[in-house]
């Protein structure tokens, strides 16, 4: 795995151009001080057929503000040449993480098809092979949609399927439906929740963000995973609260997460899989259902909570003038 990227070597080029700049600035006010000052040192004991004028202002002035302007690009030209550098940085990752992604379950359902085509299988072994086979192309199905959406997403082409849910019978039947995918244990997902307001979702994409949340909890979790989530329904908002007792994030880290391609680099689980497109994704869906997602967490080992704010649905009246539907 590509260590995270550097703009050291970058910075340095950077300072090593400006100081350039910066001396041959100095060189230059240097000359004109000390042309001026010669000047008027002899100017009045030299000949008089001899023609010589005062250094002009025109051309200092003009050069200063040459060179200031050139300092001034090479500044611009520095971030963009980073920021490409970058984005060829994460591209890169991404195209290792996404094939290696992609390998693995298709390897994975190879084998146990290769198994059961050359194998006499028990009937109990075959239904183990199965349903880790169908594990698998959940998991695949997963990862398609979420590039195309993605995408879709992006380019603002995304199709929403909206309509009212009750925030307190649809998201935890979400939850349960994504805790039985990943073949959670009953105690490891504990919910509470309280009030009774509606929400305007896409079914889909809120099915999509909990998974997501899901999968990255049981990937960054070194010891028996437990997952708390709190619904609290208020005047204005639902307020939903997902926690898990994973490793945690870094400070630093916390205004990165929902970057695209950005993934958290940790000694504890240095292999961890995955696409840095899942929060990012997550912050756009959110963001089309016009509610907000944070992240808390209190640092390494301790543990790491998203909370999100979506708006209750009041206008009923709107569904008669709208493809919305009411559950």
């Amino acid at each position: 795995m590509r260590k995270p990227f550097s703009t050291a070597k970058n910075l340095l080029i950077f300072i090593i151009a400006q100081l350039f700049w910066l001396a041959l600035v100095g060189l230059w006010i240097y000359w004109y001080v000390s042309n001026y000052l010669i000047f008027e040192k002899v100017g009045e004991t030299v000949s008089p057929q001899i023609n010589i004028q005062t250094p002009e202002v025109f051309p200092f002035v003009g050069g200063l503000i040459l060179l200031v302007a050139l300092s001034f690009t090479m500044v611009l030209i520095f971030r963009h040449l980073n920021l490409q550098i970058r984005l060829t940085s994460l591209y890169d990752n991404f195209i290792a993480n996404i094939t290696h992604e992609l390998k693995s379950p298709l390897s994975s359902i190879q084998l146990y098809l290769e198994t059961l085509r050359s194998r006499d299988v028990p009937p109990d072994k075959q239904k183990e092979f199965i349903e880790q086979m169908l594990r698998d192309t959940y998991r695949l199905q997963n990862l398609i949609n979420s590039i195309l959406e993605i995408s879709a997403l992006e380019s603002k082409k995304q199709k929403t399927n909206f309509v009212v849910k009750t925030a307190v019978e649809f998201i935890p039947k979400v939850l349960k439906d994504a805790s039985a995918n990943f073949r959670l244990g009953d105690d490891v997902l504990i919910i509470n929740t309280n009030g009774n307001n509606n929400i305007l979702v896409d079914e889909h994409s809120i099915r999509m963000v909990f998974d997501n949340l899901i999968d990255n909890s049981i990937k960054y979790c070194t010891d028996n995973l437990k997952i708390w989530v709190t619904i609290e329904c208020k005047e204005n908002q639902v307020e939903i609260d997902f926690r898990d007792n994973g490793i945690g994030i870094e400070p630093k880290e916390q205004k990165n997460i929902f970057k695209k391609f950005y993934r958290i680099y940790s000694d504890a689980i240095p292999n961890v899989k995955g696409t840095g497109l899942g929060l990012y994704w997550i912050k756009g869906i959110i963001k089309n259902h016009n509610g907000k997602i944070s992240v808390i967490s209190e640092g390494k080992g301790k543990g790491t909570a998203f909370r999100i704010l979506l708006p209750v649905y009041k206008n009923k009246k709107l569904l008669k003038k709208s493809s919305v539907k009411e559950d």
